[in-house]
């Protein structure tokens, strides 16, 4: 056994002494008893252990040490010390001598052939005994020539082989096996090395190559403990090292790297060893279950910027985010270690500091960064203005991570920094790849400190799912794709925009201040424009440009606040929102940086819906700015433009026109605002064909890259919205948006946005008849006055607290109230909220639904009962209580 495994087992047996051990273990004969107390004693000396802060790894082997002799004992119990052909090997992380309070017990019974036979009983005796004391141990069997074969074909086993330790038994068995698996017979260094190469990249690519999830895994994701076990192997099979120590002492590894190393696995073995001791079990995730309740055994407490858990939070994702950058200079050691120890190639030079050899830059010289310390920055432009560079020597990378932190304030103001920084957002070409590489590195964090505060940076919600930095080069990644022809086909519309920018890194310089002042306290978005404005002055742009990024970050938020939480059918509210651009210029850089956004803050909130509404309210402002703001569009224009264009549309179905104005003469103007043409010619010929006894009309479609619309046409009854929302929650769908419209005739003519719970497109004409036929059957029968939506509230929502918070607004133009609403998630909450209306004498008039993580944001245009804004005060105060009063009761249900 190595050094390190050495020094641990001494660790281990000031914490548990063998003889103390055995002794607790020989009480009563060896009794089934007397090892679960034992392994009850051991978990609960490890706990009160970890409350007093002893180091991880020491907990670790002395969890292995324990379970090596309770393994013995118990072996001893029914088989000789050293029967002749069988040994109990462990092996995998056990193998390594480190083990979690719930990690897996994988051990090897290696035998000879005919030795299982011999020892068959006594064997079932062991493993029976072992379940009877509550050690649930994973148990392969193999002969030495299994061993081999298995492993020749799966690295994994392979891997485990590796790792094996003798316990007890034949040890002649373990030292055949050894030589059987020796990188001579089997996967020889080169081989191994690509292998585990391979599985990391496909091990990372599982997690989208990022370790930055809300939940992340601690050992499996990127810059988790299976990456320093992958360094360890690589060194086994290469090197014959033991262990990292060796790989020091031989000069591969500087201490400090060695002493990161171990640092960083230290703490992600305890936050593993938090959460098996807060589950009970074997857990690597951290689930927002756990979060809260992890960040507390570590000592955070809620300050005034930030909780407990977004600070515990911001250390883990700064470790991994460390041992992901140890990793890349490790890996890429042995990529010319292992691969091109032998390939001498004559570099070639890119200048006097730099040249490339292999296609990988690096220094000309050790004291590049420390004579030019704007090479820092030099080096990710080069390899943007040289595509086929694949990456950066690893004695490079060493020298980038020792001397990063020679960017001072010197450097920042140095105009040979400043200017190869920002000539990286006008090349364009691999901007996202090399500024990660910069944050990867420690130079973005070091030459822009705004920067360096928000690395790490987490909310602890479910609406955004990444760290504050890695959302930035998210967004920033998508802006870029609008500009790249191969990613054309994904967003046409918002490459069509693209082509029309004049300065393109504009947008790149909004996308990454956009979010660059969070977690200071105050608004991010005016803090962030300052800063974002003085960076380009500083930068060299014209003060023209630098307004239009500091206006873009001021701005960020302003054009889907205003797609999703107003009425992008009113005429005024374009207009006022036009007023706001000012020009078709601003539109276009808003218009893109809010879908980047939108994309890098949460996946599962863009969809086709609000891609829609983006690209309507887009070209109705544009349409605005075209007229000129002194010149808008009024209603009645609008209307008759509708009805025109719908009309020629009808009228090719063999729709009689005159019909057509019939119907529509009972209808409000906010029925033909709110729906295109073609929605407008869908309904009619099924109005048309309505009887009363055919009645309710209810109509499923999908709209073209939209999401489906339920359309309802029925005579007007209490609680229709309750009733229909109701109907749609127990199916599962998730609304978007609702337009209701009542005709003087007492008719209503109500449409739902909706797609399925998880965000996906409703698709299948049995979930369109499915939904039909459940709507159908409540909404015709008088008897039924509520729906219940046994939905489960799902677990990730019960670990957020969000208060309900009611804003009353007046729309002075349409004569309605606004009723803005921020409240909990939850099913049937649009049930709720409708039969509270109706209780009331509230009429709705429309709705925008927005669910925001674990967060509902709605948006509501009501009047009473006679069609006017509620205006009184005590009205409104009372709606406010009852909603609040009944959301707050069912949450606490």
């Amino acid at each position: 056994m190595g050094a390190e495994i050495e020094l641990a087992e001494d660790e281990a047996a000031s914490i548990f002494s063998t003889p103390k051990i055995r002794a607790r273990l020989h009480l009563d004969g060896r009794s089934i008893a007397a090892f679960r107390d034992t392994l009850t004693w051991g978990r609960e000396r490890l706990f009160t252990l970890f409350h007093e802060g002893m180091p991880a790894d020491s907990l670790v082997h002395a969890r292995a040490h324990l379970v090596d002799e309770v393994l013995r004992e118990a072996w001893l119990k029914f088989l000789p010390e050293n029967p002749q052909g069988l040994a109990m090997i462990a092996v995998g992380g056990y193998g390594r001598g480190e083990l979690l309070p719930h990690s897996d017990i994988d051990i090897l019974l290696l035998h000879e052939p005919g030795a299982l036979e011999q020892y068959r009983q006594s064997l079932e005796q062991l493993t029976a005994f072992g379940w009877d004391i509550g050690l649930e141990v994973g148990q392969s069997v193999r002969t030495v020539d299994d061993c081999r074969q298995q492993a020749d074909g799966d690295i994994t086993v392979m891997t485990n082989m590796m790792e094996a330790r003798p316990l007890i038994g034949d040890m002649r068995l373990y030292s055949a096996m050894q030589t059987a698996i020796a990188p001579d017979k089997l996967w020889p260094a080169d081989e191994f090395y690509r292998a585990k190469r391979d599985e990391q990249a496909a091990r990372h690519k599982k997690y989208d190559d990022t370790g930055y999830k809300l939940e992340p895994n601690v050992k499996e994701g990127p810059g988790g403990l299976r990456d320093i076990h992958t360094v360890g192997w690589v060194a086994k099979r290469h090197f014959g090292a033991r262990n990292l120590i060796e790989l020091r002492d031989r000069g591969f590894l500087t201490k400090q790297e060695c002493d990161e190393l171990f640092a960083g696995q230290d703490f992600l073995w305890r936050v593993r060893f938090s959460l098996h001791m807060i589950t009970g079990r074997r857990e690597d995730r951290l689930l927002f279950d756990h979060q809260i309740k992890v960040a507390a055994l570590f000592g955070y407490v809620d300050s005034d910027r930030n909780r407990a858990v977004e600070q515990f939070m911001q250390l883990y994702y700064r470790t991994i985010k460390s041992l992901s950058c140890l990793n890349d200079v490790l890996l890429q050691l042995f990529d010319e270690a292992i691969l091109h120890a032998e390939v001498r190639e004559e570099p070639k030079a890119l200048n006097p500091r730099f040249e490339v050899r292999r296609n990988f830059i690096e220094v000309r010289s050790e004291d590049v960064f420390k004579q030019h310390p704007h090479a820092l920055i030099e080096i990710f432009l080069l390899m943007q203005q040289n595509p086929k560079i694949e990456g950066i020597r690893a004695s490079t990378l060493r020298l980038i991570l020792r001397d990063a932190r020679l960017i001072n304030d010197t450097v920042r103001q140095d105009v040979r920094a400043r200017s190869l920084f920002i000539e990286m957002f006008r090349e364009g070409r691999g901007l996202t790849r090399n500024l990660r590489r910069m944050n990867r590195y420690n130079v973005l964090g070091s030459y822009l400190p705004a920067f360096g505060q928000i690395i790490g940076l987490m909310q602890y919600d479910l609406f955004h799912t990444l760290t504050v930095d890695e959302h930035t080069l998210y967004v920033l990644r998508n802006a870029r794709r609008f500009a790249m022809k191969r990613f054309r086909d994904e967003f046409p519309f918002c490459s069509d925009v693209m082509d029309r920018l004049t300065k393109p890194e504009v947008l790149y310089l909004g996308a990454f201040f956009h979010d660059m002042a969070k977690g200071r306290g105050g608004d991010h978005s005016e803090l962030g424009g300052q800063e974002a404005e003085e960076f380009c002055l500083n930068h060299g742009l014209s003060h023209g440009d630098a307004a239009i990024v500091s206006w873009l970050v001021k701005n960020h938020l302003l054009m889907s606040l205003t797609a999703q939480k107003q009425d992008i059918t009113d005429p005024k509210v374009i207009s006022d929102f036009a007023r706001k651009i000012a020009d078709r210029s601003k539109l276009d850089y808003l218009f893109l940086l809010t879908c980047a956004d939108i994309r890098g803050t949460n996946p599962a909130l863009w969809n086709s819906w609000r891609e829609s509404l983006l690209v309507n309210l887009y070209n109705a402002t544009a349409r605005a700015l075209e007229r000129g703001l002194h010149n808008p569009v009024n209603e009645a224009e609008m209307v008759a433009e509708q009805r025109s264009r719908a009309l020629t549309l009808v009228a090719a179905k063999g729709v009689d026109p005159q019909q057509a104005k019939e119907v529509w003469a009972r209808f409000e103007n906010d029925y033909f605002l709110r729906h295109t043409p073609e929605e407008l010619a869908w309904h009619l010929p099924e109005i048309l064909s309505s009887t009363e006894e055919k009645l309710p009309l209810v109509l499923v479609e999908p709209l073209a890259d939209r999401g489906t619309t339920v359309f309802i046409y029925t005579r007007d009854r209490d609680h229709l919205f309750g009733l229909t929302t109701g109907v749609l929650a127990r199916l599962g769908l998730n609304i978007l948006d609702a337009r209701l419209n009542t005709t003087d005739d007492g008719y209503t003519l109500d449409s739902y946005m909706v797609m399925e719970g998880d965000g996906s497109p409703i698709d299948g004409a049995h979930r369109y008849d499915e939904i039909r036929d459940a709507l159908r059957k409540v909404l015709s029968d008088p008897d039924i006055s509520i729906v219940d939506v046994n939905r489960r509230t799902s677990h990730k929502l019960k670990h957020f607290n969000t208060p309900t918070t009611i804003y009353f607004s007046q729309d002075q133009a349409r004569k309605r109230t606004i009723l803005e609403l921020v409240t909990a998630d939850q099913p049937g909450l649009l049930s709720m909220i409708g039969r509270v209306f109706q209780k009331r004498g509230i009429l709705l008039d429309a709705a925008k639904i927005g669910t925001i993580g674990e967060r509902a944001e709605d948006v509501f245009f009501i009047t009473d009962r006679m069609h006017r804004p509620l205006l009184d005060e005590k009205v409104i105060e009372e709606l406010r209580e009852v909603i609040t009063r009944t959301l707050n009761r069912t949450e606490a249900n």
